[in-house]
């Protein structure tokens, strides 16, 4: 996320000077502190946050868990990673709390530009594609156009919207009051929705209040006024991640003045440096319950702190791109894919389809900023087009059947009718071309592996894990002695019968995990310990998508 990419980079560079050492000594400890409290200070987040967090991690960093580690540097990230999960609210997540009996009735809060306005929209899209039937209630008679905007955001959700009362107008750039006739009380219209709501059987009320540009005592009055009429199932306080030192003084007001249960992160995509997330739920006690970070209406997340701690630091967040993968691809047409990948029939009108099926995750640049390691490759993922796929869908779409069945017939003269026809190059059309083939390999060697074994990063075999699945030849050993060859030859075929481990190539590291840097549900997504194949695993024809997007 954007919003931590300064933050990340700062992260990752205090931690390289101690990869290449095999002890820490207490100077080389402190002065990782030092760069992690300057990259956190730097990030906005709060000084009585920053000294309890760098100091827990100095005493752990100073124990034994690091002084006897096979590898100490790895073990100093994963406290940090512990340690960031804890700040960020570990223990508390927590998914919404629905009423016994509906409507469940949820208020949102914050200050004005939080973007509680376009949040209301994306929740209720969620609630809707959760099975709810939600209503947006337009209770913020005091901006201009708010009620219009969440009219507006409603319809593109396909979530109703009750707003009996249009509030401030704007006209030629100057704000006109309610037309006469109507109240311009946010507190009836509130409390007329619940039984609105009632009456035509919505599950789920979301209500949008009204912000100031500033904590003020008017703005928590009406929003305890709205909170009494309704008595809400949840509040939740919206706050925009570009906040800054501000975040920590804006949340204790709406903690005190209303009381709110749980914290949403939005603009999470900007240029922010994201002190806020780093704060509002360690200062408050209250758990973030969703992440936004987009203008999209799927731009919508429900946060994990464990999850963010990873991307963070630069580990990704493979588990939420599984759920998004899992949620969005039509398993039938991923069987279909898949088979056809096998039998060598996959052409370029399949190729399409997982390209549209990727689309459907959302925006590019969020998509592969799940995968590891994505931070040093950042210039790549800001210059990255998101109307590519537009590009290869017109590409496609000016090929006949038979050249989208087999790309081998394309020559010279149809590729330059095809770039013609698609408005593009031919230079465009050749890139396409190669990169559908580098696809189809791919996800053939993938129908044949687990998960995404295969994907250099991505566990299995080319990951450079336990080696499962890869060609087992038999190698002899070099050894002159007899003894150390009869042992060396031993262990190779107790490897190739299964039985092997790490450490029947006498290496020193034999009881280290595969991925000990990263949380064990992340190492698990990754491939997990050296012969494990449980684990989530992501649809083959989300890699194969990827890689013929971007090669």
């Amino acid at each position: 996320m954007a919003a931590f990419s300064s933050l990340t980079d700062r992260l990752s560079n205090a931690f390289k000077h101690l990869k290449s050492k095999g002890k820490l000594s207490e100077a080389d400890i402190d002065g990782t502190i030092r760069e992690i409290r300057r990259a956190l200070l730097d990030a906005d987040v709060a000084l009585e946050v920053v000294r309890p967090f760098t100091a827990r991690i100095r005493e752990r960093a100073l124990g034994e868990e690091v002084s006897q580690a096979l590898n100490p540097a790895q073990q100093v990230v994963r406290i940090v990673n512990d340690e960031l999960t804890a700040i960020l609210g570990a223990g508390v997540d927590r998914p919404l709390a629905f009423a016994k009996n509906p409507p469940t009735v949820i208020m949102l809060a914050g200050l004005q530009g939080a973007g509680k306005t376009t949040l209301a929209g994306k929740l209720g899209y969620w609630l809707k594609d959760a099975g709810h039937t939600p209503l947006l209630v337009a209770a913020d008679l005091q901006r201009p156009n708010a009620v219009t905007q969440l009219e507006v955001v409603g319809e593109r959700a396909g979530v109703p919207v009750y707003a009996p009362d249009k509030g401030v107008q704007s006209e030629g750039g100057e704000a006109v009051s309610s037309p006469s006739g109507t109240t311009g009380d946010p507190v009836k219209v509130a409390r007329d929705a619940i039984e609105v709501a009632k009456t035509k059987l919505y599950d789920t009320v979301i209500v949008d209040t009204a912000g100031r540009l500033g904590v003020d005592e008017e703005l928590m009055r009406q929003a305890r006024d709205i909170r009494d009429a309704v008595h809400p199932d949840e509040i939740l306080f919206v706050i925009d991640a570009m906040i800054g030192q501000d975040a920590v003084k804006t949340a204790k007001a709406f903690d005190d003045g209303v009381d709110f249960t749980g914290v949403v992160l939005s603009k999470l995509d900007g240029d922010a440096r994201g002190g806020a997330a780093l704060s509002v739920a360690s200062v408050t006690g209250k758990p973030i319950l969703f992440a936004s970070n987009g203008e999209g209406l799927k731009d919508f997340e429900v946060f994990h702190p464990d999850r963010m701690a990873s991307r963070i630091l630069d580990m990704g967040d493979i588990l939420t791109l599984i759920e998004q993968a899992q949620r969005e691809f039509d398993e039938d047409e991923a069987k279909e894919a898949a088979h056809k990948m096998s039998q060598g029939t996959f052409g370029l009108d399949d190729f399409l389809a997982q390209l549209q099926q990727v689309r459907k995750l959302g925006s590019m640049k969020s998509l592969l900023g799940m995968i590891p390691g994505m931070a040093q490759h950042r210039k790549e993922l800001e210059q990255l087009d998101e109307h590519e796929i537009d590009r290869t869908e017109a590409i496609v779409y000016s090929m006949t059947p038979a050249e989208r069945r087999e790309p081998s017939i394309i020559d010279g003269s149809r590729r330059a009718r095809i770039a013609y026809g698609s408005g593009t190059t031919v230079s465009a059309v050749n890139g396409l071309l190669q990169r559908f083939e580098q696809a189809a390999k791919m996800m053939r060697r993938m129908t044949n592996k687990s998960g995404m074994g295969g994907i250099p990063g991505f566990g299995g075999p080319a990951a450079g894990g336990g080696r499962k699945g890869g060609k087992n030849k038999k190698r002899r050993s070099k050894s002159g002695n007899p003894m150390k060859r009869e042992a060396e030859e031993r262990a190779l075929r107790d490897k190739l019968a299964g039985k092997g481990t790490a450490s029947s190539g006498g290496s020193a590291f034999a009881k280290r995990p595969q991925h000990p840097e990263l949380p064990p549900e992340l190492q698990q997504a990754l491939g997990g310990e050296p012969g494990q194949e449980d684990g989530p695993q992501l649809p083959p024809n989300l890699g194969g998508g990827l890689s013929g997007l971007f090669g």
